[in-house]
């Protein structure tokens, strides 16, 4: 069945690897199940060499579990035999035969440490979902900087609004946001703002502006950039591009600079993620009719020297209708867009 809807994916455009990765196997195994459908699986002869012992895992609950330890970590227990010259197995194989037994329940009063992941969010058209983050910028003066506050539009890619200052903080913030949601025409509840979890973005004049004109906050994990991703991959842009400096002057220098790439990259910037247009393009909703023409080039292409393809399939500028932010994998659809 896998081996059918991939080939049927690929027969209407879709790259194999790609429909490979959403049936979450790998290019390899596919292959392989074309070459033979047979299980090839026989699966270990032996035991591993460095299974535990049934006696020993008995004793691994048995010191876990009495009076003395029941509630130290595997760490204290390991460290506390281990200075009695006694060592029954490693913290990891502690943790391994205690959670096979349910035995890592949580104690204590302290509550229990989750792992929450972002809220999921999807774009379907510009001035939905708008991304924001600040980055240093090198001044002439060692350990001084000026530091850029960049807003882009997930869906479109096109930096909205920036500005630069000599210092961080949320008043700059709030007052840039407010301008740029009045220069975009931004209505109340239509917008949602992510960025990461510094100052400034969390701050209560931020916040307070945020709610004043109905924007919905949302937040990275901390210390997780990956959560951020086109900030992050729009400053990477920025400071590898040919004609960024070591450092800068002055202030001024720093704000007549990334005017000139704003102006570069929503305008003539092919962008990939995008399939080849500009941020701008996309922004106003020309794109689509773009990628249309580009499709028809290819497929008259294809009729006019048909032996240049050879069976191939003709390449496809499709139109991304939806832009994922937050775990950017592609899940469940509908629950994704009930969670924005």
């Amino acid at each position: 069945m896998a081996i059918q809807l991939i080939d049927e994916a690929a027969t209407q455009g879709c790259r194999v690897k790609i429909a490979c990765i959403d049936l979450s196997i790998t290019f390899n195994t596919y292959l392989s199940w074309k070459e033979n459908t047979s299980d090839k699986r026989k699966g270990p002869l032996t035991e591993p060499a460095n299974k535990l012992p049934l006696a020993v895992r008995n004793e691994i609950i048995k010191v876990a579990t009495s009076k003395e330890f029941v509630n130290e970590s595997p760490w204290v227990i390991v460290a506390k035999l281990a200075d009695r010259e006694k060592y029954l197995a490693s913290e990891s194989s502690f943790y391994k035969v205690l959670k096979e037994h349910s035995l890592l329940t949580h104690r204590g009063k302290e509550r229990a440490h989750t792992h929450t992941r972002p809220t999921p969010l999807v774009a379907t058209r510009p001035n939905q979902i708008w991304s924001w983050d600040i980055t240093y910028i090198r001044s002439s003066v060692t350990g001084i900087y000026y530091y850029l506050y960049l807003f882009i539009d997930v869906f479109s890619r096109k930096i909205v609004g920036f500005d630069v200052f000599e210092n961080e903080s949320m008043e700059n913030s709030a007052f840039l946001f407010e301008k740029l949601c009045i220069c975009e025409g931004v209505s109340k509840h239509q917008l949602v703002l992510h960025s990461d979890n510094g100052g400034p973005m969390k701050g209560a004049t931020m916040l307070a502006t945020m709610q004043k004109l109905g924007v919905i906050p949302s937040f990275s994990r901390p210390s997780i950039s990956d959560d951020n991703p086109y900030s992050e991959a729009l400053f990477k842009t920025i400071k590898y591009h040919r004609t960024y400096p070591k450092f800068f002057e002055k202030l001024e220098d720093v704000k007549r600079w990334i005017m000139g790439f704003a102006y570069w990259y929503n305008e003539e910037h092919f962008h990939s993620g995008i399939n080849f247009v500009t941020p701008s393009m996309r922004h106003r909703g020309i794109d689509k009719e773009i990628l249309t023409k580009r499709n028809g080039v290819y497929l008259l292409a294809k009729e006019q020297y048909p032996e240049r393809w050879n069976g191939r399939n003709v390449k496809k500028f499709n139109y991304e209708k939806k832009v994922y932010l937050n775990h950017l994998q592609k899940e469940k659809e509908s629950d994704i867009e009930k969670a924005s």
